[in-house]
């Protein structure tokens, strides 16, 4: 007869694995207040709208001035910018995220 030729892992202890016990889920963070939430929706559609202007090429280079003053150099040449972009500049006048173009971080 022939002898049986034993396995590698014959050589091994066998060892059960550990039964995981189930932990309880932990209640969540409460959600952010609806309102914050709507605040950042309407910040995120102005940039947007900003965005486009900047890439919007019928009113002029973007680049080494600020929004306002492109939009008001275009007015100036009768491009005819949008006003409510203007409307937007100038509620947000002292944030630099509505005031710097979208290449302002480039330098010239």
């Amino acid at each position: 007869m022939t002898t049986k030729r034993g396995l590698i892992t014959d050589s091994f202890k066998v060892v059960k694995k550990a039964r995981r016990v189930k932990r309880e889920k932990r209640p969540s963070s409460p959600p952010p207040p609806q309102q914050e939430v709507e605040t950042e929706t309407v910040r995120e559609e102005e940039l947007q709208r900003l965005r486009q202007f900047d890439l919007d090429w019928r009113f002029g280079p973007c680049t080494g001035i600020s929004r306002l003053q492109r939009w008001e150099r275009a007015e100036l040449y009768g491009l005819s910018p949008p006003t409510e972009i203007r409307d937007l500049l100038l509620q947000t006048h002292t944030d630099p995220a509505y005031n710097l173009s979208l290449w302002s971080d480039y330098p010239l």
